[in-house]
């Protein structure tokens, strides 16, 4: 395989995937490393920037070891990180506090009050609930609970502001981050001033990035101090990133209207190109520019998906665990076979992904995760592959939001961890009755940001032109019309769980709140 090569700097919820890409997209190497995740309190979620940073240098510099492609071949690099991940630092760029990241759902207050002024800027909400996730609920649950930490930060900024400003020194930002999350609209000139204001955030545009740039443009240079850390040659083009979900979109070639990227793994994201701007209630979008200048995205999500498979085999599964370990198998092989013999429905079970809250149709910080049906014959692989189906509920759930707005899905491209799950992923075609792609190289967000490292380092002119030439498709799952009209009743009493029981669940939530802040 012969150069030149980019890196593709994928940053996720758990850990850090770097790959190394010739020009066709053809992966030379991976390298992935762990960083923590803390959870202080229930819905807060932290990270800490030295800890990521960490585990860069570490996968860095183990991927270009297992590759021995030598440094010089290396012409670019791009990098998606998680998103609503706000970082707040000092004069000299240092964090004040750990990273508040994209999960974290203390902000709901903020949020609440957030959504009460009615600003033309809350389309991108569809006029509804605003996420607790976001940028300016966050900053202002910084400005009101740490007022300190807000007076002396003089940057805030995401992730991946961070993270260009530690590889370049320059501080810049995304049109993908301050389009889908902080409200910037090009189309309206920009940043809405006056919602800032009656946010309470006015003095919060000041310490936001100056520059904003397009995905795939040049955002700096790779300093000479990191590249000799990283082992990589000074100076070569470091691209303006994103969020890791919409960068995948790029690595997915999810690029005009008619596809939707499917991206999985810790939460589930749904992501489509739009040629006209899209509003509605229970859809986040349409942004403007977010991923190609001149199209509009669409969004929609799940908080908690591929995290709630997790939480379930790290503190259920003891049993299944030592026989994979007995048999030499991944546990999850132990949990996809128990589950694969019971019928769609896992016999009367259903399961709410809401662990972290609904991110859409509902945008509910507040909401909780739910198990119904339960009865003593129910087993382990009921329990499994009724969260596996309760997740592929909730993905069908905004696909009907989308329908019922105008917006049809006919094909999902998908990319993520779950994809190595043949079950996981029938049933989410079979339940939404819709295609599944999948291309040669199932990680999307690193093949995106390595598409944008081409196009900043001038292989190629544009996304849609280096999309084309680097992402293939290799194969498709078909839904089974039959299975899909079993998995229609299961839907709407997915569907018709929450709304009773809403009230219940806040009024819980939040006398927890009272008791744990005394």
């Amino acid at each position: 395989m012969r150069g030149p090569y980019v890196i593709g700097i994928d940053f996720g919820t758990e850990s850090v995937r770097v790959g190394i890409f010739n020009q066709a997209g053809e992966p030379v190497a991976f390298a992935s490393q762990a960083y923590p995740l803390y959870h202080p309190r229930p819905g807060w979620a932290e990270q800490k920037p030295d800890e990521w940073w960490a585990a860069l240098v570490t996968a860095t510099r183990s991927v270009l070891d297992k590759s021995g492609v030598a440094k010089e071949e290396i012409v670019g690099l791009g990098a998606d990180c998680t998103s609503c991940t706000v970082v707040a630092m000092d004069k000299n760029f240092q964090p004040l506090r750990p990273a508040i990241i994209w999960m974290d759902v203390r902000a709901a207050e903020q949020a609440r009050r957030i959504a009460e002024i009615g600003h033309p800027a809350l389309k991108y909400n569809g006029h509804g609930n605003v996420s607790a996730e976001w940028m300016p609920c966050k900053a202002l649950w910084i400005k009101e609970n740490e007022p300190e930490i807000y007076q002396k930060a003089r940057y805030v900024g995401e992730f991946t502001d961070w993270l260009t400003w530690r590889l370049t020194g320059e501080w810049v930002g995304s049109i993908n981050n301050t389009s889908i999350r902080w409200y910037y609209d090009r189309d309206e000139g920009g940043w809405p001033e006056s919602f800032y204001e009656q946010m309470g955030l006015g003095d919060l545009l000041p310490k936001f990035p100056p520059r904003i740039l397009d995905m795939g443009e040049t955002a700096g240079q790779l300093l000479p101090s990191v590249a000799e850390e990283l082992g990589l040659p000074s100076g070569i083009p470091v691209a303006e990133g994103g969020a890791d979900a919409f960068v995948a979109m790029i690595g997915l070639n999810v690029l005009k209207p008619g596809k939707m990227a499917f991206i999985t793994g810790s939460s589930h994201l749904h992501l489509g190109q739009s040629a006209a701007s899209l509003h509605a209630k229970g859809i986040f979008g349409a942004y403007t520019d977010a991923v190609i200048p001149g199209q509009y995205t669409v969004e929609g999500g799940q908080v908690s998906t591929g995290s709630v498979v997790k939480w379930f085999k790290e503190n259920f599964c003891g049993q299944e665990a030592a026989l994979a370990a007995e048999r030499g198998v991944d546990i999850y092989t132990i949990l996809n076979e128990l589950a694969a013999p019971i019928p769609p429905g896992s016999e009367g079970l259903i399961v709410l992904d809401y662990w972290q809250g609904n991110r859409t149709p509902y945008v509910d910080p507040e909401a909780r995760g739910i198990i119904r049906g339960l009865s003593l014959k129910h087993t382990t692989g009921h329990l499994f592959r009724a969260i596996i189906e309760g997740i592929a509920y909730g993905t069908e759930h905004i696909l009907r939001t989308f329908r019922h707005n105008g917006y049809v899905v006919e094909e999902m491209v998908v990319a993520g961890g779950p994809t190595r799950s043949p079950l996981w992923m029938q049933i989410h075609a079979d339940v939404s009755n819709v295609p599944l792609t999948f291309t040669a190289v199932p990680d999307g967000p690193a093949l995106g940001s390595a598409i944008l490292g081409a196009v900043a380092a001038g292989l190629y002119p544009d996304m849609q032109t280096a999309a084309d030439k680097m992402v293939r498709v290799k194969s498709r799952i078909e839904p089974n019309p039959q299975i899909h009209e079993i998995y229609k009743f299961y839907v709407d009493q997915y569907i018709n769980t929450y709304p009773p029981l809403r009230d219940l669940i806040h009024a819980t939530v939040r006398h927890q709140k009272s008791w744990q802040t005394g």
